[in-house]
């Protein structure tokens, strides 16, 4: 039991879109001028622009976790990580004024672990809570916009909150720990997008920096589709990469790497 709750707290620290994921859609409103522009995924720089993008991140976790000189190496595939999903909420907004950019990604996961072990006065029930928030805002410019190519830019942070729970119950035990731990990193990178006809596109990602962590960084890219006139959908792959030791015990030393799935509402 001790080494599953290890990895559902490592999970959960690095189970994040979240975040952290810098929009992977783009807007696919444009300005027509031909009887092809309007299919383009290339939006126009004009007024106001907001996109909604639900998404999904399916992600497994290689790395180490751990406190003072205690250490566990952490090797989960993403199936096992849903074994312990219980809530979550995943989702980013960009909104773009002519060429400025101001997206925002939040991701907020709980997980939960609850076993009984068989004990020889009675049974003994283990309870292991994990919840973690990444909220990444960020400011950018638009430096390339034309009807093959998209290059924003893009410079924030990636806030980390993590929390923990352990209890257990029986009839020789009654005991419950719990602890946080918060930090946030500076981060900078930006996002390059090509036209794969008028609705199809193909777009890559990526930021990298640090601050309380010794490294954070991200890359991936995904293909989308536009299916109407407001809505986009997209798939692919993304990476992310954390290393964490401040000067107390506790460090974090995790990379995530799986599919992800989302779609893009442009409200604006």
């Amino acid at each position: 039991m001790k080494s599953k709750v290890t990895l559902c707290l490592s999970v959960l620290i690095a189970v994040t879109l979240t975040l952290a994921l810098f929009g992977p859609a783009v807007s696919a409103q444009t300005k027509p001028s031909s009887a092809t522009k309007p299919d383009s995924p290339s939006p126009s720089s004009d007024g106001w622009h907001v996109d909604i993008i639900p998404y999904l991140w399916f992600a497994g976790v290689n790395g180490s976790s751990g406190v003072g000189d205690r250490s566990v190496s952490i090797h989960a595939t993403p199936g096992e990580v849903l074994d312990y999903f219980n809530l979550g909420f995943m989702g980013a907004v960009e909104a773009r004024h002519n060429r400025v950019l101001l997206p925002m990604d939040f991701m907020w996961i709980k997980l939960t672990d609850k076993k009984a072990l068989a004990e020889d006065e009675g049974q003994t029930t283990v309870k292991a809570e994990f919840k973690q928030t990444i909220f990444t805002p960020a400011v950018g410019y638009r430096l390339v916009e034309n009807e093959k190519f998209i290059v924003d830019s893009r410079f924030g942070i990636r806030y980390w909150h993590l929390n923990s729970s352990l209890s257990a119950s029986g009839p020789t035990i009654n005991d419950g720990r719990s602890g946080t731990a918060d930090w946030v990193d500076a981060v900078a990178g930006g996002k390059i997008q090509a036209a794969l006809g008028h609705k199809a596109f193909i777009a890559v990602f990526g930021d990298a920096g640090g601050g309380s962590a010794r490294s954070d960084w991200e890359v991936g890219g995904v293909l989308g589709m536009r299916i109407a006139k407001k809505w986009t959908i997209q798939g692919g792959y993304r990476y992310l990469s954390v290393n964490y030791r401040p000067n107390r015990p506790f460090f974090y030393d995790v990379n995530q790497s799986g599919i992800l799935i989302g779609a893009t509402w442009s409200v604006k």
